[in-house]
């Protein structure tokens, strides 16, 4: 049985090196490079560098590529956009792939009511601009946001992200009039006040409670949250307590928005993660994986909420691009009919056996966790004291690399390995990978 992995130089080889160099002549250092390589081609669940060394893609860069490095259908897609219009801005002149991604986002987001789609080009984006529309509709200022959250790297969205390091080091001073709470992250125990017990109804009163030193709920605006941590280590939210933010925001006429940017389209076995928890949201902000690696994302908000606002009001010069439209139309139509939601529940299924079959052999393993195939480890140095075992997380991230295998760590304290690999991965793959990371976990020093 053929293999995917194909390692024939060291890492970095030759041609990669004489690259780096180049980069560090030319690119800030601030951009990080997890790994030390640089990437010729890439299909389905692998990837080739310049030197001709295979490896077998965990990461999905970053979120993006659920349904595969050069998926056909939106290889085709593109190639006849770009012969017939690649740029004209949809405020100048309209075209109808536009309209019909726009058209499938509001079908495929949680919530039976009417739903106006607004496209951009990143995760950052479609957060600020929800924002917008909740402090227009609502006439108020408050943004309730939590700890461990990653909302992007512009201004606002630096300030409602969790993690001061590297992120926010130094960008300050950041927007105002935004608040923050406890994420509940219950292995560690953070947050379990803010989550109703097993006979308690969610009444939003938990909330109400938490942010009575902090600002009134009638001065609040919205509230945002992952449903699934992303950056923050894929620690899902309670459905308890996703209730209890829903209650809280009928109660008060705050704007519930879901950031769905790396949850979303498929990757926990739902179009969305809010659907797998049980509850909608009234905007929903998506990007990475809605166009199949190009630049797309946006909201998908309540029509009450957004037809209240003036023609001119909300734009961007590159905004739901032709190219990137007509791939978003050919990524969403693959993910439906390819049945890309049941394939990353069986993903998942599978990872999370094997992986806690290894936790109950190795004391590193301290969480196992996830949903449908968003998938994470969380590594320890000791499992009674927790403590992050941040130094192993790194040396398992190289050691699998050398191996062929890509992988990326998260979490607050970068001590948990996501597991982000293309849905489209074949079973065969899919162990061959997680084979290596064993082989890794077995093999690292706390």
């Amino acid at each position: 049985m053929s293999k995917a992995i194909n390692i024939v130089t060291s890492i970095p080889g030759p041609r990669s090196q004489a690259l780096i160099k180049r980069r560090t002549a030319c690119v800030p250092r601030a951009i990080s490079m997890t790994h030390p390589l640089f990437v010729e081609r890439a299909h389905g669940a692998t990837v080739t560098d310049v030197d001709g060394n295979t490896f077998l893609d965990f990461t999905g860069g970053i979120g993006v590529m659920n349904i595969g490095h050069t998926q056909t259908d939106v290889v085709e897609a593109v190639k006849a956009q770009v012969e017939k219009l690649t740029h004209i801005c949809f405020q100048v002149a309209g075209y109808e792939s536009y309209v019909q991604v726009a058209e499938m986002l509001c079908r495929l987001t949680p919530g039976q009511f009417e739903k106006r789609a607004m496209l951009v080009n990143s995760g950052a984006e479609a957060v600020e601009n929800a924002v917008k529309v909740a402090r227009a509709h609502t006439k108020r200022s408050g943004i309730l946001c939590f700890e461990h959250a990653f909302h992007g790297r512009t201004l606002l969205g630096l300030t409602l992200t969790g993690k001061s390091s590297p992120y926010k080091a130094g960008f300050g001073p950041y927007a105002g009039e935004v608040y923050r709470l406890p994420f509940p992250y219950l292995y560690r125990g953070y947050g379990e006040h803010l989550v109703p017990g097993p006979k308690a109804t969610p009444d939003g009163s938990l909330l109400a409670r938490a942010l009575k030193t902090l600002v009134r709920p009638e001065d609040m605006a919205a509230i945002i949250i992952e449903p699934v941590l992303g950056e923050g280590g894929f620690v899902a939210a309670p459905k308890a307590f996703l209730q209890e933010i829903r209650a809280f925001c009928d109660k008060y006429g705050v704007v519930f928005i879901a950031d769905e940017v790396q949850s979303g389209f498929c990757r926990t076995g739902a179009m969305f993660a809010c659907e797998r928890l049980g509850v909608v949201p009234d905007i929903t902000a998506v990007a990475k994986s809605i166009a199949g690696g190009l630049p797309l994302a946006g909201f998908i908000a309540r029509a009450s909420m957004v037809d209240e606002l003036g023609p001119g009001s909300l734009g961007g010069t590159f905004a739901g691009n032709p190219v990137a439209c007509a791939a978003g139309v050919a990524a969403m139509q693959f993910m439906e009919r390819g049945g890309l939601a049941q394939r990353a529940e069986a993903l998942g299924e599978h990872m999370e056996k094997r992986f806690l079959e290894l936790k109950a052999e190795l004391p590193l393993i301290g969480d196992v966790r996830g949903l449908g195939a968003m998938r994470a480890i969380e590594l320890v140095r000791d499992p009674l004291t927790k403590e992050p075992a941040d130094k192993a997380t790194g040396a398992v991230i190289a050691a699998a690399r050398a191996r062929g295998v890509l992988l990326l760590s998260a979490g607050t304290y970068a001590s948990t390995l996501r597991f982000l690999m293309p849905l489209s991965i074949t079973d065969q793959e899919l162990d061959e990978g997680l084979d290596v990371v064993e082989t890794c976990l077995r093999e690292a020093k706390i």
